[in-house]
């Protein structure tokens, strides 16, 4: 479950994390010769691979059922 945890939390902030990037930057960050954009692709592609969507239910299903994922589980 803790593995889980880290998973979600560590997709949600490389995400933040790359969408502030062009935030910051601004309009220049945009621009293909800084090549800004490889990091929000890096992190999309990541959690595309491996979705959070399970964790997240997981990590909820423990919690408020005290149900415990199987040993060999997707998760």
């Amino acid at each position: 479950i803790a593995v889980a945890e880290a998973k979600v939390l560590t997709t949600e902030a490389a995400l933040l994390a790359a969408n502030r990037l062009f935030e910051l930057a601004g309009t220049r960050s945009t621009l293909e010769e800084l090549n800004l954009d490889r990091h929000w692709r890096n992190a999309r592609t990541h959690t595309l691979h491996d979705p959070v969507r399970w964790k997240v239910h997981a990590v909820g299903d423990y919690y408020l059922n005290g149900a415990r994922p199987a040993r060999h589980s997707w998760i």
